[in-house]
């Protein structure tokens, strides 16, 4: 029987309470100090090194091209500017990617971005829109920027 004090049948008295305190003891201390790896949230992303605060150089010609999109809660719908000025139609946002891509090949920075900075309210087909408004320029460089622009 396990639980036997008859000195025949347990020759050996070994007394484990204290070993089962010192495996709880270490298992505390283990879970304690154990640190979970940090999977959601991060991902990896390789960023160029050309951008930023260090690099590029003013010209005449604008460092980028930005669309801006914002969301009217009033009516309801999505205002878009290119640079200062407010676009209305899709063919007249066409128009000016178009003419400021060319002006960017005439400055010999043909691979300038278009950067599409959306306020997080804008529904994605209307992001979608302007990607395809890119593409059909052949616009091959499109950014997305962090925040949308005040």
């Amino acid at each position: 029987m396990a639980g036997s004090q008859d000195p025949n049948e347990n020759p050996v008295a070994i007394n484990v309470v204290p070993m089962v305190d010192v495996i709880f003891c270490l298992c505390v201390f283990f879970m304690c100090s154990f640190k979970f790896k940090q999977i959601e949230g991060k991902f990896d992303s390789w960023l160029p090194k050309d951008k930023g605060s260090d690099g590029g150089v003013l010209t005449d010609v604008p460092l980028e091209v930005r669309v801006a999109m914002f969301w009217d809660e009033a009516s309801q719908t999505t205002s878009r500017q290119l640079g200062s000025r407010k676009v209305k139609t899709d063919e007249e946002l066409q128009t000016l990617l178009r003419d400021s891509h060319a002006d960017h090949v005439r400055a010999g920075k043909p691979d300038t971005p278009v950067t599409i900075d959306a306020d997080p309210r804008v529904p994605w087909k209307e992001v979608i829109n302007v990607m395809n408004l890119c593409k059909r320029e052949s616009i091959d460089k499109i950014e997305f920027a962090f925040g949308a622009g005040k």
